[in-house]
């Protein structure tokens, strides 16, 4: 099976406000870099769809580490609360909807194509690849007018 490294990185400006996203996807030292944008969204929303699209890019099966900044979209599968919020059918402990529950939910299809790993990175550090994600996540904004 194929491994791939993916970094990912959600940026918005304002929170709702216009946002950006990025992926840049490593397999045998060959990069792929992909971005988009939405004119009204949340960061979270971003950091999840950076995710999902990345993932969306793969063709076959493959082993994938997902290296992020996100605690938003790292915890959920750190602390097991994706488990407990599809037992409690997408509610929280105080029965509130989880939010972004589509994008949950889609990131949990492509996952099951995949084995995939989450590793969390610190954010606007030395990581070259996590930095590259922001700056490319930052451009899309300002595509927007």
């Amino acid at each position: 099976m194929k491994h791939v490294d993916i970094y990912t990185d959600g940026a918005c400006s304002g929170n709702p406000g216009k946002g950006g996203w990025a992926a840049v996807l490593i397999y045998r030292g060959h990069e792929k870099e992909i971005a988009g944008n939405y004119p009204q969204t949340t960061n979270n929303r971003m950091e999840l769809f950076a995710i999902i699209n990345a993932l969306l890019q793969l063709k076959e099966p493959c082993e994938v580490t997902v290296f992020s900044d996100s605690a938003y979209s790292l915890n959920p599968f750190f602390e097991g609360w994706i488990d407990q919020w599809q037992a409690n059918n997408w509610k929280l402990a105080d029965k509130q909807p989880v939010k972004n529950a589509d994008l949950w939910k889609a990131l949990l299809i492509e996952m099951k194509k995949h084995k995939v790993t989450f590793v969390k990175v610190k954010g606007h550090s030395d990581n070259e690849y996590n930095n590259r994600c922001d700056a490319l996540a930052r451009a899309e904004i300002k595509k927007l007018p």
